[in-house]
This record gives structure tokens, sequence and C-alpha cells, in this order.
């Protein structure tokens, strides 16, 4: 936790040479091979700023500093959390961080989370699959890849437009617009941002998660996410059966994470450890200890024990001893043992301690439900020994998040003695109660739940792990409720067509975003006026402006 950032002004180090510079570091090289004929210097200046970042390490070095820069500054001021929305594919990462941009004018705090969950349900070779690890390994790495790709294309992308403005600038001899754009693409921001991407439990033991996470650096995360749980046992958060391992299993892991970044030169790596101890009850293993009071025997202090005479142990009984008593462990019939119910808590601000002391950096609590006050609660814990905690949050689709508000607020207002007689806390989601005072509460409550945390909980990221998984499901139910209706093809154009053309969606000239007028660019540095383009008068992607 002692970790320095190298912050802002390594960034600043990181940034491409201006326009100007690169159009002369160009000319000086081709002054000297006077072979490569039709290689023009402005165009060479432009295609390598359209490609900044060469590889997958040059992403994770810029993201890290990045998300280490982000940090520090939450640490001084809570309200500059940060924020992503899960994605499965590059489009869709890609679609974010264009949108983002159209709108706030900066990329910002903004970063992606990649979800195993949604790898496993939507990218894996045998089909969608439940969140137990059980899709391809690699699987994960190719998808850091693709997101980086399709980001690099956004760069290139919008670059590509704001060097054709400028031809047509210069073609209309319009100095003070040339000037302008040229300020633009010395000042462009990135569309590449950081990811944090989820690496499961590992997939195995430490050695392979230590390979995982290299070829997952290599990709471009400048971030991983790893839990608390049984590798080959490995359930969704949200789900029941979970399985965590001892502090020492989990730790030896988490090195294995640091030294990938470090072998790898990215030595400003983030480490997210997360936490499933609130909603799992069983353990593989019972920890080793060497003394009273270590790591292993305050894991061993949650186990659901009886006390047993020596005389009374039975065949394969596993004893243990404490404070000079036997105890046995309460072992199911799955080998597996249990923790004594109300310990989640104490096990989880345990877990956390643990990790901030063993190299982890940021935090992340799996609860059952979107609570500030039960997040704090935690965290308030981990703070009195770790003042600079700070967590990583799922704002999961696995909660109704319109229902546990309704009910705390209901709650609330009984606890007050407030007049509820109106509702039926049963009933509360009904569409009747949306308009009532408690729902728009409720609704406040949702709105602010990430800035309030932030504050009060030391919330410094706060993602949704699925968002798009249920937006397409939305949008294309929607689609298919109008287009194979009475609608039909109206079904398409009112909702989708000409909404793009109305709020600017770049995708409504999807040649142009899959590449086309970059490739006509292209074409032209390549060939010359004997380019045959596909940018002409003919093209209908004319039609939309």
């Amino acid at each position: 936790m002692n970790f320095q950032p190298r912050g802002i002004s390594d960034l600043a180090a990181q940034k491409p040479a201006s326009y100007q510079s690169q159009i002369e570091a160009a000319e000086a090289l081709l002054k000297d091979q006077p072979t490569w004929n039709g290689v023009k210097a402005e165009a060479v200046a432009r295609m390598r700023l359209q490609n900044r970042f060469k590889t997958g390490l040059d992403v994770a070095r810029y993201t890290a500093a990045l998300m280490r820069a982000d940090m520090a500054a939450y640490d001084a001021d809570s309200t500059k959390y940060t924020q992503s929305l899960g994605c499965w594919h590059g489009f869709i990462a890609q679609q974010k961080l264009i949108s983002v941009k159209k709108h706030f004018n900066t990329t910002d705090r903004t970063y992606l989370y990649l979800s195993g969950w949604m790898i496993a349900a939507l990218r894996s070779e045998f089909g969608p699959l439940p969140d137990q690890s059980m899709h391809e390994k690699t699987s994960v790495p190719a998808l850091i890849e693709e997101l980086y790709t399709f980001l690099r294309q956004a760069d290139a992308r919008e670059l590509n437009t704001i060097f054709r403005d400028l031809d047509a600038a210069r073609k209309a001899g319009d100095k003070a617009k040339e000037t302008a754009l040229i300020e633009k693409i010395d000042n462009f921001q990135t569309h590449v941002v950081p990811v944090i991407a989820d690496i499961d439990a590992g997939f195995g033991n430490a050695e392979a998660t230590y390979l995982l996470a290299k070829k997952m650096i290599e990709a471009g995360a400048c971030a991983l996410q790893i839990e608390n749980q049984v590798s080959d046992e490995k359930q969704c958060g949200h789900q029941d059966g979970k399985v965590t391992v001892p502090h020492e299993v989990f730790l030896a892991k988490i090195r294995a994470c640091r030294h990938a970044f470090l072998e790898l030169g990215v030595e400003d790596g983030i480490i997210v450890t997360r936490t499933d101890s609130l909603g799992a009850g069983l353990t593989q293993q019972i920890a080793v200890s060497h003394a009273p009071g270590d790591i292993g025997d305050q894991y061993n202090s949650f186990l659901d024990c009886e006390e047993v005479d020596v005389t009374s142990v039975g065949n394969g009984d596993v004893i243990i001893s404490r404070e000079g008593k036997l105890l046995r462990p309460k072992r199911l019939p799955s080998n597996l043992y249990q923790f004594r119910e109300g310990t989640g808590a104490d096990r989880c601000v345990l877990d956390c301690i643990t990790s901030l002391q063993n190299g982890a950096d940021l935090l992340w609590i799996e609860t059952e439900k979107p609570n500030i006050a039960q997040i704090a609660s935690m965290v308030d814990r981990i703070r009195e020994v770790i003042p600079n905690a700070k967590l990583a949050y799922n704002n999961s689709p696995s909660f109704n998040w319109t229902l546990n508000f309704r009910w705390q607020v209901y709650d609330e207002m009984k606890a007050a003695g407030k007049d509820v007689s109106q509702y039926n806390r049963a009933e509360l989601m009904k569409a009747e109660y949306d308009e009532t005072p408690l729902a728009k509460e409720a609704d406040e409550k949702i709105r602010t739940f990430q800035a309030d945390s932030a504050k009060r909980a030391g919330i410094f990221h706060h993602l949704i792990t699925l968002p798009t998984y249920h937006t397409a499901a939305l949008s294309t139910d929607n689609l298919a409720k109008e287009y194979f209706g009475e609608q039909g093809m109206l079904g398409y154009v009112k909702n989708v067509q000409r909404q793009e053309i109305r709020q600017g969606i770049a995708c409504v000239k999807h040649q142009d975003m899959a590449g086309s007028n970059i490739g006509d660019d292209h074409k032209e540095y390549f060939a010359g006026e004997a380019a045959l383009k596909a940018g002409g008068a003919h093209n209908t992607m004319n039609q939309f402006g």
C-alpha cells in the first residue's frame, strides 16, 4: 500500500509527439531513402498517430499509470470515483467509449470491465455456460486483445475524420480552421482506457494463475481481479455453493499475478482481490497453522467445530487443537468443511486486510444486496488497519435494485414511525407504486448510490458486470416485437435508424465505423490517383450527411 503512483507526469511522457514533429521525423527518415518513391511524410505521420499503441504491453503500461493517477486523485477527493460497464465484445467496448466521448468530451475516469460471467455465457466454444470457470482460459486474453483492437480502431477513425477536415480546410485556404484542427490532433484523447479483467479464481494453481496473468497483461490488461474461491469449485458470486481457500493459498496467487506484472515491465499493474466470504459458508481445506493467532489459526477459528474427547475420535476424523481443547470441524458428505453462521463479515474483513498487506491494490467485497451501510460497516473496520483501503464494487444486475431500495425506504419509514399503510411490502415491485413518494425516494437513492457509497464506503470504482448482456436482450426483444408484428419495417426505421440519425449515433454510417473511410485514405497513400475508393458519389452512406 506504499506504492507511489507514476501519475500524470508519466502519462504526459507517454503522449505522442506533436503533429508537426511527427511529420518532420518522417521527412528526415524518407530523405535518406530515395527508393521509397511515393511515400509521403504526412501520410506516415498520420498512420503513426492512428496506431499510437503498438503492443498490448504499451496499452497495459499506459493504462496502469492512468489508473494509478485516478486512485491517487480519489484518495484526495472521493467525488472522483471511476466507473465501467462490462463488455463481451470489442464492438460493445468501442461504442461505449465513442458514446462517452460524444456526450462528455472526455473519457476521464471511464474504464472497461471484462466479466468472466459474460465470457462463459457468450464467448465459450462449448456454448452458453454458467459462471464456474468451465470456459477456455485462452478466451480471456483473447477478449482483452479484441477490446483494445476495437478501441484503437476508434482512435484511428476519429483521427481520420480530423485529417480529412484538415485537408478540406487547407483546400479552402482556411488558416484559422487549419490551426484549430492541428491543435485538436495534438490534444487528441485516446479511446484506450483501463480494463479490469476477471481472472476468476486463477484457473488452477498459482503457476496456472501466473501463466494466464501473463497472457492477459500481454493483451493489454493493467488490472487483474482475482477471487478467493476454490478454482475447481468456483461459482458465480451471487449463487450458492461457494467454497473459499485459506489465505496462504490465495496469497500465492496474488504473488503470481504480481510476478507476472513485474516480469513484463508493468511495474504499477493493479491487483484487485475479491472476497466471496460474505456468502461462502464452506472451505475445502483446513489452513496450516504454526502458532496461535497466525493467519492459518485465524482462518480455522471460524470453522464450525464440536469439542471431542480423544477416546471418541473416529476413523478418518480430522481434529484440531485450540487452547488445550480438541475440536472436530464439521465435515459434509462432499468432504468440505463449514464455517459458523454469522461469521461472513468478520471473514471478509480479515480477507481484505490480509490481501492489502500482501500485495493487493484494490478490494472487491461481493455482497448479496446494494446496501451502503452494510458495505461501510466492513470498510470502516478495514480502514482501522489500512486507512486508504478502497474498493471496486459490483453494481450487479443480479440485484433487484428497484425492490431492494424500495424495501430499504419502506423499512426506514416504518422505523421512523411514518405511515406505511398504503404500501404492501411484499408487492413493492408493482408498477402501481412507481409514482408514490416511497418509490421516488428509492429511485433517488439508486441515482446517488455510486456517489454516496464512494464517499461513505470507500468505493473507488463502480462497475456493472453484465449491462450489455441485458441491453442486447432488451433491444432485440423490442425490435423483434415490432418488426415481426404489424409495424414491419417501420419497427426498425422508427425505433432504430431514425433514432440513430437524430441522436448522432456514429454507427448509422456503419461502413465508416467498419473502416471504409480509413481504407480509402490508405488506398490513396499507397496508389495515389489510381486508387479505387468506395466512398464516391454512389456510396449510400452519403444519405446520412
